[in-house]
């Protein structure tokens, strides 16, 4: 008995995101005073500032990053990253975070190249280190600090090791508590580098090519994530805290993780906060470039959810012990 076959069914169209974006553009350039209108809400106007800002801000130090990543991938071999770095962990720890002064980016940079040290065998606690300290301890995020800061010289110290101790108390107990199932899979994947010139500049293309790409969009996340606290929350309720030093330090927390900003611009925008006494002040610089809305994004594109979920609450309540700490012993009561 033959089988009879079933008739080929039709090939439904495949519809592309040009397609899908062509579509927009003429959606909107056929409505565009109509939407113009819709749009015209000075809440929308203020997210979209927002979002474009913390977009702008953090794109050149993210493209940084990649390239760095891309030229260890290629360029690096992956016994050399080992060798550098003392063999005990809770060594290596604070050597990583003392080598965060030689990145000078942002929390964006940071992440690409600390996966990209994971795949080349560095010791998660020590890369993690150096994603922790190299946004917030680099040259340039110092000296932004200072011209923010011109009366308040201790206020950069305070930074510096507030920001040191965080980065090395969370690789430390990486070391002792943290389990490589929670790490993606691709955080640990090993790169090898292709000999030969030309390979090599193929490794270094297609590695910054693919963090960009997949790092770029949780970026647009937590910018998108951001922009919305700014309309939401109304500017009065910081007008609130002058006096207040234990909320103060809750709020300044909670609000470097919202706000987002650019570790090299943070310092600007605190110091233009009128009222709050200094600890609170210096919490917000340490907890910022630690942990963030776009970072715990990046965080969680790189590294994995679970990863993230365990990392980010961790790190925030270290950054403000730390930063706490710090700021009783250098700035007082301030």
């Amino acid at each position: 008995m033959t089988e009879i076959a079933d008739p080929p069914r039709a090939r439904r169209p495949v519809i592309t995101s040009l397609e899908v974006l062509c579509g927009l553009l003429v959606v909107a350039a056929v409505f565009q005073g109509q939407l113009s209108a819709l749009l015209d809400v000075p809440a929308l106007r203020t997210g979209s500032t927002v979002f474009v800002a913390v977009c702008v801000q953090a794109m050149p130090f993210l493209v940084l990053g990649v390239l760095v990543s891309g030229l260890i991938a290629a360029f690096v071999p992956p016994g050399a990253l080992r060798r550098w770095l003392p063999a005990n962990p809770a060594v290596a720890v604070p050597v990583a975070g003392v080598a965060g002064v030689a990145l000078p980016g942002c929390e964006c940079a940071s992440v690409p190249v600390a996966r990209r040290l994971m795949q080349q065998g560095v010791a998660p606690a020590a890369a993690l280190a150096f994603l922790l300290a190299a946004p917030a301890v680099n040259p340039i995020v110092l000296v932004s600090t200072v011209v923010a800061f011109p009366d308040e010289p201790l206020m950069v110290l305070a930074r510096f090791l507030g920001s040191l101790l965080t980065a090395c108390v969370m690789g430390w107990l990486w070391a002792r508590l943290g389990k490589a199932e929670w790490l993606a899979e691709r955080a640990l994947r090993r790169v090898e580098a292709h000999h030969g010139s030309g390979s090599r500049w193929v490794v270094f293309a297609e590695s910054a090519r693919h963090d960009l790409v997949e790092a770029g969009g949780f970026l647009v996340l937590g910018g998108l994530t951001s922009a919305v606290f700014n309309v939401v929350v109304p500017a009065s309720w910081l007008e609130s805290l002058g006096g207040q030093l234990l909320l103060g330090v809750l709020v300044m927390a909670v609000l470097a993780v919202v706000l987002a900003l650019c570790s090299e611009a943070d310092a600007f925008v605190v110091a233009s906060m009128p009222g709050l006494p200094l600890i609170p002040k210096l919490v917000f610089l340490v907890v910022g470039p630690a942990v963030d809305l776009k970072l715990i994004a990046l965080q969680s594109g790189a590294f994995g959810r679970r990863f993230a979920a365990r990392f980010a609450p961790a790190t925030f309540v270290v950054a403000i012990g730390c930063a706490v700490g710090v700021g009783a012993l250098l700035l007082g009561g301030s």
